[in-house]
């Protein structure tokens, strides 16, 4: 319960009470965006394709309803079909704009406008709008009329560039930088954009590209060209900024394609090193000078490396983790994804719940990791095409059972 008014906190779900948020996103960097705001109980109202939806549904190819990709994208959101095609169907959306605070789009380059629903137009019907957009590339990029998905913007925004082996050739980062990474500054934005606006009443136009975005998770990069006046190289499983052996992925016990522990020593303490030293059973070599200082040790990361495997090669990773780590150490099992799925404690902590949905059944959902009193937002699961048509306009628009037949029985919502 909440000390100072009674009423229970709900993990988050009520930060945004009262906030309309249309959204006309698809695949994920949208949507990975507006599902935060959802997550944090905004009411997030998508409109689709009445013929199929968000293009993420059926990604999969497999047939049936909705794939994983889909549910794990919008998830606590509405679902409303709107033919944008059919002049009713615009005045829909501009309608439903009039009744929002945020409106967010990644349709390709010109497409919002040429619908004529861009921002020129949807500031007159609501001046405090706040209208959202993700693109590929900036206004003013001689790109910015290309189209992007996440590989694009990874490529152009420097990631690839400093992934992978020193001498091998730039690979994508496995983690999805470029749409989620994209979504969630744009979410943070809006954030700021709904604070300012309480006090001002200001709408707002935001845009962000994609490429743009991925310099905000590269600056270390950045840092190490300003420190030696050079382009940042790829590092493999160690750091643009600094090769410091021991630092990497040792080979564990199993010698399956993941059976390696990720081990680190801090340049900033000296301890880490004397303590690995002692857990790896050489202690004799504390003090050494071949081997004491960083600098040192990455004059010989052969003979540093190859005592360090020696030993987690005969230890399972998560032995050598716990082992490692309880020493003081840091030190970190490299996990896939069905190690993570089958960990009980993320489901126990609501960070990976079971869901229930209408059609696939019980499925595992990745929520929202951030904590409020203790407990991350609730998750429901993500909605079926056009489930909330009546529900939403005769909520926001007000209108009766009969007009949403009529609308419906003249394919304007499908």
């Amino acid at each position: 319960m909440d000390a100072t008014t009674g009423e229970a906190r709900m993990g988050g779900q009520n930060c945004l009470n009262g906030v309309r948020i249309l959204d006309l996103t698809q695949f994920e960097a949208g949507p990975s965006c507006t599902e935060a705001l959802a997550w944090l109980g905004a009411e997030v109202v998508k409109v689709e394709n009445p013929g199929g939806g968000d293009p993420g549904r059926a990604l999969g190819g497999a047939g049936g309803v909705d794939d994983p990709y889909f549910l794990l994208f919008n998830a606590n959101k509405k679902s409303v079909t709107v033919n944008l095609k059919d002049p009713k169907g615009l005045q829909l959306v501009k309608d439903l704009a009039k009744q929002a605070d945020v409106m967010v789009e990644n349709f390709a380059p010109g497409a919002i406008e040429r619908l004529g629903l861009g921002y020129d137009v949807i500031k007159e019907v609501n001046p405090s709008i706040i209208f959202c957009q993700v693109k590929g590339f900036g206004e003013g990029s001689p790109y910015e009329k290309n189209l992007a998905f996440d590989m694009i913007a990874q490529a152009c925004g420097g990631t690839m560039s400093i992934t992978g082996e020193k001498d091998g050739r730039p690979l994508k980062p496995g983690p999805s930088l470029g749409d989620t990474g994209t979504g969630m500054l744009l979410a943070i934005s809006i954030l700021g954009a709904l604070y300012r606006r309480k006090e001002t009443g200001q709408g707002d136009h935001l845009q962000v590209a994609m490429q743009d975005a991925m310099l905000h998770y590269i600056r270390i990069a950045f840092a190490a060209q300003y420190r030696t006046g050079k382009a940042a190289g790829r590092a493999g499983d160690s750091s643009v900024s600094a090769t410091i052996p021991p630092m990497g992925t040792f080979p564990c016990k199993g010698g399956g394609l993941n059976d390696y522990v990720y081990v680190f020593t801090s340049r900033a303490n000296p301890d880490h090193w004397r303590r690995l030293l002692r857990v790896i059973g050489r202690a004799e070599l504390i003090g050494d000078e071949r081997y004491e200082t960083p600098a040192a040790r990455a004059e010989r990361p052969d003979d540093v490396n190859g005592m360090i495997s020696a030993w987690t090669r005969q230890h399972t990773k998560h032995e050598a983790m716990e082992i490692i780590g309880a020493a003081g150490i840091p030190a970190g099992a490299v996990l896939d994804t069905m190690e993570l799925s089958e960990d009980p404690t993320f489901e126990q902590r609501g960070i990976m719940p079971v869901i229930d949905h209408p059609v696939k059944g019980k499925f595992k959902m990745v929520a929202w990791p951030v904590r409020f009193g203790g407990s991350p937002p609730p998750v429901k699961p993500a909605p079926l095409l056009g489930a909330n048509n009546e529900d939403v306009l005769t909520s926001w628009l007000g209108l009766g059972a009969g007009d949403v037949g009529k609308l419906k029985a003249g394919g304007t919502i499908g």
